[in-house]
């Protein structure tokens, strides 16, 4: 059963020239257009202030979850975070080459390899984790704590479906 209401378009004389309200009513019923929206005003706050760490939304994810997960193998990484091998084989590449993770042998699988923070790692993660905190509050400043989390239950249920 559908919510969405619509509008009757805009006057047949307006050419688009005026200064007319635009109906946008039809895409903000859509959950893609407003997940999306809420998206973008995070990613250029995120990338802003994660250029001092010069961190990319894949990189930061990456390396948190490595903090969280000391020893998390590629495989786990792929799963968790939705990439093709070969593009994590890049993003590890480069956060090595930055000397922000290192590889060592996992201790149960002797075919894996485990990921691990280097000291500059996890010094550069806690300072980037409480600066996202910070920017996330400042982004959903107008919801309350509950909405909030009511708000991330929400789209969990969508993208773990």
């Amino acid at each position: 059963m559908s919510q969405r209401k619509s509008k009757p378009p805009a006057s047949a004389t307006d050419n688009g020239t005026s200064d007319a309200p635009i109906d946008s009513t039809f895409l903000e019923s859509l959950l893609g257009y407003n997940a999306r929206r809420t998206a973008l005003v995070i990613i250029e706050a995120f990338l802003d202030r994660m250029s001092v760490y010069g961190l990319r939304p894949v990189d930061f994810s990456t390396l948190s979850l490595v903090a969280h997960n000391p020893g998390i193998t590629s495989r786990q990484l792929c799963a968790a975070l939705g990439i093709l091998p070969p593009n994590l084989v890049r993003i590890v590449a480069d956060l090595d080459k930055r000397g922000l993770v290192q590889r060592k042998p996992h201790p149960t699988d002797g075919r894996a390899i485990g990921l691990h923070l280097t000291p500059d790692g996890s010094k550069m993660m806690k300072e980037a984790e409480t600066t996202v905190l910070t920017l996330e509050d400042a982004a959903s400043s107008r919801l309350s704590v509950e909405e909030r989390l009511t708000l991330i239950s929400l789209l969990k249920k969508v993208y773990k479906a």
